[in-house]
Formats: structure tokens, sequence, C-alpha cells
């Protein structure tokens, strides 16, 4: 009938009301959180089909103070401000939010960290034993995000594509297949040392500058900052630099704009110069290897024979099970294997939240093609599109992406070609997802490490 009938569950704390308006019932649910009393969960069902989620906040009103006013509101009708039905909806209730073009630019990275733990999104790992660097949890709602992404990628590059198959290898492999690969000799990382802390870094991730004043030309000695977005950087540097001056009796003289290199790229004089970020003075050794993948032992005996190694990546696990896949698929060239899947990297130095963390997922495909110097280019160039475009789909800002382009020495070895597509961080453009035209570099490892032929 016209008008409005509630029901109310003392033990669960919910109130149903229906409301027939015209011809289109509207179902109202509140359910009443113990601790969020002026919050309701607003469901609203029509007889069109059309479904519809929304917070509301109301401290004054009646149905939401407590559960002792909604007892004693029962034996009157209950009114709300506004019952909203999809159906009737009208354009002047449909509100346009404000958009703010500046807020992402002003975010820091220490508000999302914050954020993201108050929300359930991604907690500390080991939280309650003060924590454990590189390795994160991922609460409610995080977890719930990432399978979305992962389920996403998989509709879109998997299921709905019929070249390309999925796999799931497991994470430690034989150990020949890191020497194959290259992982053994070639998988890592230059790192300093902090000779009078103790401390280590990676020198491509420390940025150093001669301080040059500007009427001279003398330089008074160097800055060392760690990599971070160009503002913060300058800052910074700009803080050492006012004290080198102080130090050397030309406070307030104007120096030259900052030249940053890494420490890759500086010479024994300069790194005797060169400040350490955590003694402030230069006490930082040379550059050196250092291997990332993490060392493990297998079975009851821990010598020489067992020794395995976490994977550093997903991609051998697709290769060394090209053979199966082929015979069991019957996949045509051109086809792909996917998987998704759990990655270890022991960084010398994890930051900036989970971007460079010591235990993540990697989502990737390895597409096989007709072997050829003319052929691979027209595939490389239509997977960089087709990937950003899954990007855009998931709700990336095509303003915030870019591409990065390797070339000379900032080829990997086995690669013909390689695009990043990067995103703008608060902490700067770093990679978002890679795509390298690898050639038969793993196929033609892999058969001679293991004696088996992987032709087509």
């Amino acid at each position: 009938p016209s008008g409005t009938t509630a029901l109310y569950f003392p033990s669960q704390e919910v109130v149903v009301q229906c409301q027939t308006s015209g011809n289109t019932p509207c179902i109202f649910i509140s359910i009443i959180m113990p601790s969020y009393r002026n919050v309701a969960l607003a469901m609203f069902l029509t007889l069109h089909g059309a479904l519809g989620f929304g917070l509301r906040t109301s401290p004054t009103s009646s149905l939401i103070a407590s559960s002792a006013s909604l007892r004693r509101t029962m034996s009157k009708a209950i009114t709300t401000t506004a019952i909203y039905s999809t159906a009737e909806a009208t354009e002047s209730e449909k509100k346009t939010p404000i958009k703010n073009e500046e807020a992402y630019n002003k975010v820091k990275m220490e508000d999302i960290v914050s954020l993201c733990k108050r929300r359930g999104i991604i907690f500390p790992s080991s939280e309650i034993y003060n924590g454990f660097a590189g390795f994160f949890d991922y609460g409610p709602l995080g977890s719930e995000l990432k399978k979305n992404v992962k389920d996403n990628f998989w509709r879109h590059f998997v299921q709905r594509r019929e070249d390309v198959v999925g796999i799931d290898s497991s994470i430690i492999h034989n150990p020949t297949t890191w020497q194959s690969s290259g992982h053994l000799d070639g998988f890592s990382d230059p790192m300093v040392d902090c000779k009078e802390t103790k401390l280590r870094y990676r020198a491509d991730q420390l940025f150093c500058a001669p301080v040059t004043v500007e009427e001279c030309g003398t330089t008074v000695g160097f800055v060392c900052v760690l990599e971070a977005n160009d503002e913060d950087m300058v800052k910074a540097a700009k803080k050492q630099a006012k004290k080198l001056l102080k130090e050397s009796d030309r406070k307030g003289q104007a120096i030259q704009p900052f030249a940053f290199k890494d420490l890759t790229q500086v010479s024994e004089e300069e790194m005797g110069q060169i400040p350490s970020p955590g003694s402030g003075k230069p006490t930082l050794t040379m550059p050196r290897d250092f291997n990332l993948m993490f060392q493990t032992n297998v079975g009851a005996m821990q010598d020489g024979s067992s020794v395995a190694y976490l994977r550093p990546e997903t991609a051998q696990g697709i290769f060394i099970n090209y053979k199966n896949v082929l015979g069991t698929s019957r996949q045509k060239l051109p086809f792909g294997i996917a998987q998704i899947g759990k990655a270890f990297r022991n960084e010398i130095t994890p930051r900036n939240f989970i971007f460079r963390s010591r235990e993540f997922e990697q989502m990737e495909i390895e597409y096989f093609i007709p072997p050829g110097d003319d052929v691979w280019q027209p595939f490389h160039e239509k997977w960089i599109a087709d990937s950003k475009a899954f990007l855009e789909t998931v709700g990336l800002r095509e303003d915030l992406m870019g591409y990065d382009v390797h070339e000379g020495d900032g080829l990997a070895h086995y690669a013909r070609a390689c695009t990043d597509i990067t995103f703008k961080f608060p902490f700067g453009e770093q990679e978002l997802m890679g795509i390298a035209a690898r050639g038969n570099f793993d196929l033609t490892s892999h058969t001679e490490g293991s004696g088996k032929t992987l032709d087509y």
C-alpha cells in the first residue's frame, strides 16, 4: 500500500524501511554499525533493476542516532530527509563533484601510507614486532583491490584472447635455471657502503652534484641526496649546500644550478668528496655489485648441492614451460603465455612504500612471434599500445603516464628494444610496465643449459 512501513531488528541493529511512491517501490536499508552510529549504508533497489549504494551522515536524525532512540520512535512513522530511487532521480538532485586539478601534485607519500594503514589497505608486515623492512601485508580493502586488478588483467589479456594462455609455475626452480638465464652472474644492483655507519645504499639511487659558486666558479664541495622527485631532491641539496657555503665562509653567495648524476658515474677522486647520507662525511665506498636473489636450501642437507633460490621474476617459469604449453595448448605462432605470481628480490634499500619491496607480485606475458629482424617491431608497438590501453581501463589518468625508451647502454644485453610505460608517483616518474623485445635469448639459453630443444 501507499505509505511507509518500517521494521526494526534490535539484535542486528538493522532498520528496513519500505516506501511506495507511484509504481516504483523503494527499499531503504540502514545498517547501523556500533562504533560508527552516524554512518549508514543506503541501498536502493527498484523494480527497474538499478542498484545503488551511498553513505549518508545525519547526526540529528532519529533514524541513526542510537539503538535506544530507534526503539522510541518505532511507534511513529519513520521519516528521513530523503529517499532516493534511481528511477526517479532528477537532474537537479545530481551533484557534480568539484574537480581539483592540483590535488595530486600536492599529495605526499606520507599521506598515502597513513591513509592505507587507517583504511585497512596496506599494513607493515610483522608490525607487532616492529615490522620488517621491505615487506607488507594487504588488509581487507587492499586484498580486494589487488585481486580486482589481477582479475582484470587476466580477463583482459588471457580470457578474452584466443592467442594467450596462462600458467602458474613454482616459486623455486632447479638452480640451473638461473645459471642459464644469467641471473646468477648478472642479476645485481650497484651498492655502496658507508664505512662509518655501516649503512648500504644503491649507487644508482644516490645522486651527487658539485656546489659551485656562481660568481667565481669555485667548487666548495659536493652534495648527495636520495632519489626522489625533482623538487624534493633540489630542496635537500640546497639544505646541504647552505651548510657547505657557511663552512667555507661564503654564506649567502649564489651557486650554479645542481647537475645531478648517480654514484655509478663518479670517479674515485670525486667519491672522496661526496658525503654519505648516513654520516654527512665522505665515507662511502666505490660501487660494487650485489646479487639480488634470495638464497635458500632444499632438503635435509645444507651444503652446496642443496642451494636454491626464490625466483626474482616470473618470466623464467614461462620459458622453461614453453615446450609443455606448446604441446598441450596446440597454439600457433604468434601466441603468448601469461603468469601472475610472487617474486622476491633482496633489495639493498627498499623504499617508496610498496614500489620497491622485497616481496611482490608480477603480472607477465611472454609473447612468441616468428623469427626475423623485420617481424618484431609491429608486435612490439602493438603491445605498447595495448598495455597503455589496459592501464587506462583500470582508472589511471593518461596525463600522469609517459614513456621511457631505453637506448644504448640503457638496454639489457638480451633486448633488441625496450619501452617502459611510466607513471608520475609523488616520489618521481618511475616505471609502471615494461615492454621488451627479448629476441630468442631466453629459449636459446635454456636450450643450451638443459640440452632440450625448445624450437617451435
